[in-house]
């Protein structure tokens, strides 16, 4: 039997998860009054960036409206370009931290059957690598994630401020 190493995971393992009175996260974590505890990276007018607490890769992120609603057609359109802006700040963010060589950028509209766990309307922005996908997932069921949360929190919120300062100049 091989042994996987990987002994930051206990970091992880042992962070606090979700307060259990928390039904509602995506509308709840806002106004928790701590961006770092609740992982937004970003705030819009009418959405915001959120590091996925259970990612596919790191640095998986969260598009989110403000207002809870459960599917595109629901948005107004302001709140769709909002959205869009918000994805392409997340993708812009992501490339200069991490320098992924692609993208999976979407949604699961509906819950449970389309792989979404919670209903409010959100969309992922997950970066990719070449090789990032090997045997694991498929045989172990087993995902590695190489940094925590914590870690790509501090590194993406300093590609948020660095892209701020170059977008006013």
């Amino acid at each position: 039997m091989q042994q996987l190493h990987a002994y930051w995971r206990m970091e992880y393992i042992e962070a606090p998860r979700y307060p259990a009175a928390m039904q509602r996260p995506f509308t709840e974590l806002p106004v928790l009054g701590d961006d770092r505890a609740a992982l937004i990276l970003h705030r819009s007018r009418l959405t915001y960036l959120i590091l996925n607490r259970f990612p596919y890769n790191p640095g998986h992120l969260l598009a989110v409206p403000f207002r809870e609603v459960t599917d595109l057609t629901e948005l107004a359109p302001e709140e769709r370009a909002d959205l869009m802006e918000e994805i392409v700040m997340g993708k812009l963010v992501l490339s200069a931290a991490l320098k992924p060589d692609a993208f999976n950028i979407g949604f699961n509209l509906g819950a449970d059957v389309a792989g979404g766990s919670i209903a409010h309307l959100h969309g992922h922005i997950v970066p990719r690598w070449n090789g990032d996908n090997n045997f694991m997932p498929v045989i172990g069921q087993t995902r590695i994630l190489p940094q925590s949360l914590d870690a790509t929190w501090e590194k993406l919120t300093a590609a948020v401020s660095q892209l701020g300062e170059h977008r006013k100049n």
